[in-house]
């Protein structure tokens, strides 16, 4: 999907996951509105636009990408899906190791080196994603690229970029006409 096809998702994303209200975000900010990640990611074919879209600009910006990572737990099934249609190999990327089994912190198998896309759903400052970032890059990945779905504009572009790595949104909230009113908390 290009041009109208890009648009009809922005359209049904935020039909589907655009709430307002007081929310509180991962940052810590306060925002009158909140993406509902779980909204967007649970509807078969909402999911698999932004597989397809996800996969696009990847090939697009990161054609050497290897690998394809989502960071657990709201990027996870945008980065199966963009694997899907790709047919590229992902990896689960945990908070933290776990504490049992085989205590990885990366899930799914890679080699050291490969070149590696990090796909997200929303970013606000870039502080879940670059904590992604570092966890690759300590089991000597190289990130490529950072697709996320929507980049409200609030800083973690910027963020993200001055840690090395391209950031390419399918969105941004502005694209979507959602104007931000985030505060600090």
């Amino acid at each position: 999907m290009t041009g109208p096809g890009r648009a009809e998702l922005g359209r049904r994303l935020l039909e589907r996951a655009y709430l307002e209200g007081d929310f509180v975000l991962r940052s810590g900010r306060r925002s009158r509105y909140y993406l509902d990640k779980y909204r967007f990611e649970t509807e078969p074919e909402l999911l698999a636009g932004l597989g397809r879209e996800i996969a696009a600009l990847q090939r697009e910006h990161a054609p050497a990408a290897e690998l394809r990572a989502g960071p657990e737990l709201g990027a996870v099934p945008l980065a199966a899906a963009a694997s899907m249609e790709a047919g590229l190999p992902f990896v689960i990327v945990r908070k933290a190791a776990k504490d049992y089994g085989t205590a990885n912190r990366l899930e799914g198998v890679y080699e050291p080196g490969q070149r590696v896309c990090v796909v997200e759903d929303v970013v606000t400052s870039g502080g879940a994603l670059l904590a992604a970032v570092a966890a690759l890059r300590n089991a000597d990945l190289d990130v490529c690229a950072a697709i996320c779905v929507v980049d409200r504009e609030e800083g973690g572009a910027a963020a993200v970029a001055a840690a090395g790595v391209p950031f390419h949104p399918l969105f941004t909230a502005s694209d979507l006409g959602v104007t931000s009113v985030t505060q600090s908390a």
